[in-house]
């Protein structure tokens, strides 16, 4: 039974920084390339950031330069450094596998505001 839970949210003022934690349980993680989404409220889930088995990443152009995905194998562990946060970053953060599609963890919410 694959489980990903998020961790790590919270209530950050503009130009901020968080970092958001995703223990995964039940795949091969160590195989398996991660990614981190987001849904902001009324919006379509969107990717965020992906890093590959061999931890080559990615980002959407929102993100580029200011967010930053790692992983530790040893603790089935996904992270994403958040770093000079905007009010448009507020969403629910979500990890999973990206190319296949696991049940959705509960999230973790992050808002951006003075």
């Amino acid at each position: 039974q694959v489980q990903l839970v998020e961790s790590g949210g919270g209530l950050v003022q503009p130009g901020g920084s968080l970092r958001l934690s995703c223990a995964a349980s039940g795949i091969s993680f160590s195989l398996s390339a991660m990614a981190w989404y987001r849904q902001a409220p009324g919006k379509q889930r969107e990717l965020v950031a992906t890093i590959t088995d061999v931890a080559n990443t990615n980002y959407a152009d929102s993100v580029k330069g200011r967010f930053t995905i790692s992983r530790e194998n040893a603790k089935n562990t996904v992270y994403l450094q958040m770093n000079s946060l905007k009010p448009e970053d507020t969403a629910v953060y979500y990890c999973n596998t990206p190319f296949r599609i696991r049940s959705w963890g509960q999230g973790t919410q992050v808002t951006v505001s003075s």
